[in-house]
């Protein structure tokens, strides 16, 4: 069964990206939307219609946006806040089959290569349905800092090892290192596992995590297709990750290393790397002219955009609001949002 989630803020692709619209929502590699193509991913005979947990501000535009789909959500928990992805796990399993495996995936990444993907899905069931919790590896291409990273261990079944340990994020000597040595694959926070085994791990490790959201769920309103936890219970889980509060304690942690051609779309960078560049090396979407230019992402919703004999450029408008910066310095919108609240 797959699990989307769908509770992230998309800060680092403003500002198209907003708090109200955030990226998964957004048309960023395609005619569809990061969760349409998200959802679209995991359909089929194999896949029963999935669990969406979501920011309970964006209900709205998650049932708008996956009404288009043949893979309607069976359900659409709205979390009355944010407290990370191991709480927000928890209230998916929890209004689940305990025994169903869950494929727990952002709502914002890309996937190219779709039947890389189901045969790494495939290649971890027999694990899965044994206890284990798994986690797929992106096999890297480049030493990325942004990621955090995976020691992959002996191998356990046809292409899933043990989890040797997790990696945080880490400087470019130590990610060179790691690359060099063939053994470490990136973090991609997707998930496979069975409900109760999830369940079982976080009675275990973090029991107050789970506490809240059982408690959230027992008190939970149902309109529809929509599932609304209890805020005041849920609101009183701790906030933390399931990396951090499961999968880097339990003992059962398998990997399933996988090319399947995965971005995280984490920066307006990594979409140039990622869309179809023109001759010249130029992303363009909207409104836009561009003349005797090189290698720049330029997008636009509205404004029109008209460059001359640039290179490496970002442009992005939206509304009121035009980024400009250097490619390779997209992470500094981050900087860019904290001088503006300053302001």
């Amino acid at each position: 069964m797959p699990v989307i989630l769908s509770g992230g803020s998309g800060t680092r692709l403003w500002p198209m990206s907003r708090p109200e619209r955030p990226k998964q929502f957004l048309p960023l590699t395609a005619a569809e939307t990061m969760l349409q193509l998200t959802a679209a991913r995991a359909h089929g005979d194999a896949f029963a219609a999935p669990i969406v947990v979501a920011n309970a501000s964006h209900a709205d535009e998650v049932e708008t946006q996956l009404s288009t789909l043949d893979a309607a959500p069976q359900a659409i928990i709205l979390e009355p806040a944010g407290r990370n992805t191991a709480p927000a796990i928890a209230l998916a399993a929890l209004a689940t089959d305990g025994k169903a495996p869950l494929l727990v995936m952002p709502s914002d990444h890309v996937i190219r290569d779709r039947d890389a993907f189901h045969a790494a899905i495939h290649a971890a069931l027999p694990l899965v349905e044994q206890g284990w919790l798994v986690t797929f590896g992106i096999t890297p291409d480049a030493p990325e800092t942004g990621y955090g990273y995976i020691k992959v261990g002996e191998e356990v079944a046809a292409g899933v090892h043990r989890v040797a340990r997790f990696v945080e994020k880490p400087q470019r000597d130590v990610a060179e290192a790691m690359i060099a040595t063939g053994d470490h694959v990136w973090n991609g926070g997707i998930f496979l596992f069975c409900a109760d085994a999830y369940l079982n791990a976080l009675d275990q490790f973090r029991p107050d995590i789970l506490a809240a959201a059982r408690a959230s769920m027992a008190q939970a309103r149902h309109d529809g297709v929509r599932l609304y936890p209890d805020a005041t219970a849920f609101e009183a889980s701790p906030s933390d990750s399931i990396d951090y509060a499961v999968m880097e304690k339990a003992e059962q942690v398998a990997v399933v290393p996988v090319a399947m051609g995965w971005s995280d779309v984490g920066s307006w960078d990594a979409l140039h790397q990622i869309a179809d560049n023109d001759t010249h090396g130029n992303v363009v979407n909207g409104d836009a002219i561009v003349l005797d230019s090189r290698n720049c992402l330029v997008r636009s919703d509205g404004a029109r955009i008209a460059m001359v004999g640039v290179e490496d450029l970002i442009v992005v408008a939206s509304g009121n609001d035009i980024l400009i910066l250097p490619r390779g310095r997209s992470q500094d919108v981050k900087l860019l949002q904290e001088e503006m609240k300053r302001r």
